[in-house]
């Protein structure tokens, strides 16, 4: 079973990719790392959403802390 890599590792690669696009390859190869790299930022933008979903404000209202869920 393929782990499920973070999302600092997604963006590790892309990095790694955008260096390797930056160093020049041929056509065929640049589409395929294009690929990857455009699934990796997918997969890192779900990340993301469900990390937001998780994020709390926390207001103090009269003396008291409210939590409300992130907008």
């Amino acid at each position: 079973m393929a782990k499920i890599k973070t999302f600092e590792e997604n963006i590790s690669e892309i990095d790694e990719i955008i260096s390797k696009l930056e160093d020049g390859m041929d056509l065929d190869e640049s589409m395929k790392e294009y690929e990857i790299a455009m699934k990796l930022l997918a997969k890192s933008g779900a990340i993301l959403e469900k990390a937001e979903g998780k994020i709390k404000k926390v207001m103090e209202k009269n003396g008291q802390i409210i939590i409300e869920d992130f907008e």
